[in-house]
């Protein structure tokens, strides 16, 4: 099943990447990275190797601030996808109990 998308402007979209690469380049993001910890799976990343990821995904009406951004290892971003954080806790819990 895929998640629910928003149906999002292309200035909008355009304007929450700009925002993104802006808040890349400043010195609170990269000393988030500098810890090397993946905000998902909790292991050790070079921070060279992790990604910003939206907890709550632009697409599905997430922004690009501080407190929706997370660094994340690049499998965990991949799998994430567009999945808010209540369906991405669902989505650990179904493939490590099962």
């Amino acid at each position: 099943m895929e998640p629910y998308a928003l149906d999002l402007d292309e200035a909008m979209i355009r304007r929450e990447r700009r925002k993104a690469r802006a808040l890349r380049a400043t010195q609170w993001w990269k000393r988030r990275i500098a810890k090397g910890v993946c905000g998902y799976c909790g292991r050790p990343t070079p921070p060279k190797d992790l990604t910003m990821d939206h907890i709550v995904p632009i697409a599905r009406g997430g922004r690009t601030t501080r407190g929706n951004v997370v660094p994340a290892c690049k499998s965990c971003n991949t799998r994430k996808k567009q999945l808010l954080p209540m369906e991405w806790e669902a989505y650990l819990e179904d493939r490590f109990e099962g």
